[in-house]
């Protein structure tokens, strides 16, 4: 998403490189890529004003230390004035003293609401509570059957009293539900409309009046841009809203609706969507957005998509077959699945720092190749997967493979000596020889430089990097004597 706003920030600091210091001179060429990239992104007019002036005035004379550059300084003072425009910290939500804890979802039409409610209910049940999600949209089709057919998904009870009732006698109601049977949250789903107007904002009071939420939540799609500043200064002064959840930042808005709403309302943005799936909602963190929009990468919140994956038991099993080098297409396929659980490949890559220069092409062609192989994968018997040799000794079930996964003979061999060799080097990483002339990240067979591992050369050489990631000649079927100096591969 902040993919061109990272791009101007960069070109923001290229004429303070090699500058003694920061002055009101060298600044303003700085600070004049600064504005043109928040603009670009659409935020609203004012905020960037104020933003420009902030980091003007913190930054003219801003003591440099040595071995800190000017170019180095400014991008501090703008990250930590980010991080001050969205909110300073993460802003977790409000618990009730007495549950339940009644969160009251409002926005436009299209925004996502009725998703994101049922992303916030599978959110919250997964900290251990019990949620009742209310379908209190009664205008718009299909509006209560889709927050069942969500709330089914995920294992939430829905209310609901029929598009025939008020949408704050529902609501009455469904706290009254709340209360007697002890659920920790409810929810609320409420009508949104194309455009604001007196109904809809009258509606959103009265059901406020009536439940008196802990939360009122506005949904915001983040895709509107400069919109998003009046769309949250209208919400805000007609019912009054606590904070933010912000959808589709996977898709392609440029940012600039992040930046705004905190300004404008003085209300955090507490989640963000980030795909279509009812896992993909993240708690919002200031400090880590503005780093992603600095190109610095989101490491914790990678880190925190792998744990919530990732079980304890399964590392250490994974762990033991690297060193052993008994990890087999089976496990591949295993942590193929595993990142696909945790996002695309490209948005992952994008958390690491530095990778966000990455080409969208790149990540794009290696998605397909990992798509290719899984299919290949798919082709396998059982012991092929399990035993990668008998691909290599024998072609006629590389070829079964190749017809059954709908690719050539050549990228079957090309894919079996990309992962016998990987084998070989990962047992060799895990015993501490290091990776030596291994550009690049790492991990996947065929995938070029994008992996970071070799692509195993032509399709000719395949039976030799395959008997050397096995141990075994594939042309004569017996243990091969390593030569010196052969090391683990």
């Amino acid at each position: 998403m902040f993919d061109e706003l990272s791009a101007r920030f960069e070109d923001a600091v290229k004429g303070l490189r090699g500058e003694g210091k920061i002055s009101e001179t060298n600044v303003e060429g700085a600070l004049k890529q600064v504005r043109r990239a928040l603009l670009e992104a659409d935020v609203s007019l004012a905020v960037v004003r104020d933003f420009v002036d902030e980091v003007r005035d913190k930054a003219i004379g801003e003591d440099v230390v040595r071995g800190v550059s000017p170019d180095q300084k400014f991008i501090q003072v703008v990250h930590k004035q980010l991080v001050e425009v969205m909110g300073g910290a993460n802003a977790p939500l409000v618990k009730a003293e007495q549950s339940p804890s009644v969160v009251l979802m409002a926005g436009l039409q299209g925004a996502g609401k009725t998703t994101a409610t049922a992303k916030l209910g599978l959110h919250l049940k997964e900290l251990g509570n019990k949620i009742l999600m209310v379908a209190a949209d009664v205008y718009r089709p299909a509006a209560i059957d889709q927050l069942k057919t969500l709330g089914s998904q995920i294992d939430i009870e829905v209310f609901s009293l029929g598009s025939d009732s008020k949408p704050e006698e529902i609501a009455v109601s469904a706290l009254e539900k709340a209360r007697e049977e002890s659920f920790d949250y409810l929810l609320v789903d409420t009508a949104g409309r194309l455009q604001i107007d007196s109904d809809m904002m009258g509606e959103m009071v009265r059901i406020r009046t009536a439940v008196e939420p802990d939360e009122v939540l506005l949904v915001v799609d983040s895709m509107i841009g400069q919109e998003a500043a009046d769309l949250t200064r209208a919400f805000h002064e007609k019912v009054g809203i606590t904070g933010a959840v912000l959808t589709k930042l996977d898709g392609d808005s440029r940012g600039g609706a992040a930046l705004s709403i905190r300004k404008v309302s003085g209300k955090p943005i507490k989640f963000v969507g980030t795909g279509e799936k009812v896992e993909a909602l993240q708690p919002f963190h200031p400090e880590r957005m503005a780093s992603r929009i600095l190109g610095m990468g989101d490491v914790l919140t990678l880190v925190e998509k792998a744990q919530k994956e990732v079980e304890i038991a399964d590392v250490e099993k994974m762990q033991k077959k690297l060193q052993e080098a008994t990890f087999d297409f089976s496990d591949f396929l295993k942590q193929m699945r595993l990142i696909r659980r945790m996002g695309s490949l490209g948005g992952l890559m994008k958390m690491m720092p530095g990778m966000n220069k990455i080409d969208d092409g790149m990540l794009k062609q290696g998605e397909d190749q990992l798509k290719k192989i899984e299919a290949m994968i798919g082709s396998m018997t059982p012991d092929e997967r399990s035993q990668p040799e008998l691909l290599a000794a024998q072609p006629s079930r590389r070829k079964r493979v190749a017809i059954g996964s709908g690719h050539r003979p050549a990228e079957v061999d090309k894919v079996l000596a990309d992962f016998q060799k990987m084998r070989g080097l990962m047992q060799q990483m895990s015993r501490g020889g290091g990776l030596p002339g291994m550009p690049g990240m790492g991990g996947f067979p065929g995938m070029g430089n994008l992996g970071g591992f070799p692509a195993g050369g032509d399709s000719s050489s395949m039976q030799t990097q395959a008997g050397r990631g096995s141990g075994v000649n594939p042309r004569r079927q017996k243990p091969f004597k390593k030569k010196k100096g052969f090391g683990d591969l």
